[in-house]
């Protein structure tokens, strides 16, 4: 069976048999292996449909503006290219709540706050897996397993499930494991080798689990106005110009 004129960049395993799915690294036999930071390996007009969910942020800004130039260029006139990203608007709106909040010592605002901070930072700073997301999460006392599954969905949950019920170390515990198992035994090929120390912390630094940048929908909109999208729009994750969107099964459980 033919393949619908879609594709997947930065799949990881969320992926549709019926698309076209390219990553770094092929996590199964329907996904292609190419490094989306030196393009996308099609023809021009080639897609009617180009979704991509949380790889922009991990590329740098000059990077993710190639990226979103790339997939311009593969896309048919008229077609739709459909970005989730984390939303730089909101954990500003929630930092500044869950600050007055806490500086009022309201009940469960010191925790909101603690992890609003590492929402916004965290990933950015970071210098081993999972950072102190990780060590937030193992933190029982805390008491703020609501909050984080309304802010991360599902997929927070299953960490939860993984990190207290396991007895390892932070290193061991990814924190979006399909990530790191992407670039595994491919960041030796994208990174100088200066010297060790340098090294390992370019390979974490560039590896694909740190953001790079983050977005508004005003920063975002920039960016595709200046290369030639129109009908810019926000949208729910079960809400699409694509047709049967949601019965792909595409959307992460960090969307919802």
């Amino acid at each position: 069976m033919a393949k619908l004129p879609y594709i997947n960049l930065g799949c990881g395993f969320h992926y549709h048999n019926d698309w076209t799915n390219v990553d770094f690294i092929s996590s199964g036999e329907g996904v292609i292996a190419h490094n989306l930071l030196v393009g996308i390996p099609f023809e021009d007009n080639k897609f009617e449909v180009v979704y991509h969910s949380h790889i922009l942020e991990h590329f740098l800004k000059l990077d993710g503006e190639k990226l979103i130039s790339e997939c311009y260029r593969v896309l048919k006139k008229g077609g739709v290219l459909r970005i989730a990203i984390p939303d730089l608007e909101q954990i500003a709106r929630n930092y500044i709540l869950y600050l007055e909040a806490a500086l009022k010592n309201e009940s469960g605002a010191k925790e909101k706050y603690e992890w609003t901070m590492l929402e916004m930072y965290d990933q950015v700073v970071r210098t081993k897996g999972g950072g102190e997301m990780i060590e937030y999460i193992q933190d029982t006392s805390k008491n703020n397993d609501a909050f984080l599954l309304e802010r991360n969905g599902h997929e927070v949950k299953l960490l939860m499930e993984n990190i207290r019920g396991a007895k390892t170390n932070s290193n061991s515990t990814a924190s979006n494991p399909s990530l790191l198992y992407r670039i595994k035994g491919k960041i030796k090929d994208w990174i100088l080798k200066e010297d060790v120390k340098a090294l390992a912390h370019g390979q974490f630094r560039f590896g694909g689990e740190i953001h790079q940048w983050m977005y508004d929908r005003f920063s975002l909109g920039e960016l595709l106005k200046k290369h030639n999208f129109t009908d810019i729009k926000v949208v729910k994750f079960n809400e699409s110009s694509i047709p049967q969107w949601t019965k792909f099964g595409l959307v992460r459980l960090t969307e919802k």
